[in-house]
């Protein structure tokens, strides 16, 4: 059987188009990234603007280094460097001449072929979850509840956030996660559920059943769009990480306005799910972030597809 061709870069940019939006992703990356690092030097914590550099595995000086994407390449001095950089390779002599870059000027583009030779379950299992998740028809029940199971029965099993209040106390706290249908479709979510709330959970999420159960209304699989964009790293650019990280960012900050924390110390008023106001206000931020993330969605599929169709 044939090996596919190789991917061509369908657009080349110069330094004076790719440099300003490489500092442009620097800059936007630093407004997170620098006051995170200044409270992890400090031993503070934010229970909000912490997350996605505690949960998540993305450091924030990888957060930083801007990428265009598959299938395109960059040309000039400063691209030279990128020959250093992991699933980086110089443009062949055929490339730059249908490209029209100077002989001598150097061109780089991510190497397509190395990077699914070596990351082929990366490419597979995200695309199976971005393609699988946006077929899925979006449920809008939960109202937060994975954060009120995190902490039920908390003076037996203690809290996640021990330096943050339980809004109602750990009686009150209990007494909605029982009075409360709970249907949380997310594994990520129910792993940190306490003993004693997991068999309360309608759905038993695993691993091995997160590709059939992920659906676009659920605010972690939303948030988990900024985990796929940088897993999928230099294939994917990096606006589109960019755009991922600020949804996930503010899907987090309702996330813990509507858990049962009271966060008033740090600015933060309480969406109070266990009202009907509350869980209406929940639903309707909820279908927005929604709509936000199919747009992300599917923006990050059209970016994989170079590398989909070279998956043997």
């Amino acid at each position: 059987m044939p090996l596919p061709a190789p991917v061509a870069p369908a657009v080349v940019l110069h330094e004076d188009e790719w440099l300003p939006r490489a500092q442009a992703h620097a800059e936007r990356a630093a407004r997170f990234a620098e006051p995170f690092v200044a409270r992890r030097n400090a031993r503070k914590k934010h229970p909000v603007e912490d997350f996605l550099f505690t949960y998540y595995t993305h450091k924030p000086g990888q957060l930083g280094r801007w990428h265009p994407g598959a299938g395109v390449a960059l040309a000039g001095d400063g691209a030279a460097e990128r020959l250093g950089w992991k699933h980086y390779r110089a443009l062949t002599d055929a490339e730059r001449e249908a490209a029209g870059v100077r002989e001598r000027t150097p061109a780089v583009v991510l190497d397509a072929e190395g990077y699914v030779a070596e990351r082929e379950e990366t490419v597979r299992f995200s695309r199976v979850i971005l393609s699988g998740t946006a077929q899925r028809p979006a449920q809008f029940g939960c109202f937060g509840l994975h954060e009120w199971a995190m902490a039920y029965h908390s003076e037996k099993f203690g809290i996640r956030h021990e330096y943050l209040p339980l809004r109602l106390g750990a009686e009150g706290t209990d007494r909605v996660v029982e009075e409360s249908r709970i249907r949380c479709t997310h594994f990520d979510a129910f792993r940190f559920y306490t003993p004693d709330a997991a068999p309360r959970n309608e759905l038993q999420p695993t691993r091995e059943t997160q590709r059939h159960l992920e659906q676009p209304g659920c605010l972690h699989a939303n948030m988990d769009l900024y985990k796929w964009a940088y897993k999928l790293g230099a294939a994917v650019p990096g606006e589109l990480l960019m755009d991922c990280f600020e949804l996930a960012q503010r899907i987090r900050e309702m996330d813990m306005q509507a858990s049962p924390y009271d966060l008033s110390d740090w600015g933060y008023s309480p969406i109070r799910i266990e009202t009907p106001a509350g869980k209406a206000e929940y639903v309707e931020l909820q279908r927005g972030f929604a709509s936000e993330a199919a747009v992300l969605r599917e923006r990050l599929t059209t970016a994989i597809a170079p590398l989909a169709s070279l998956l043997p």
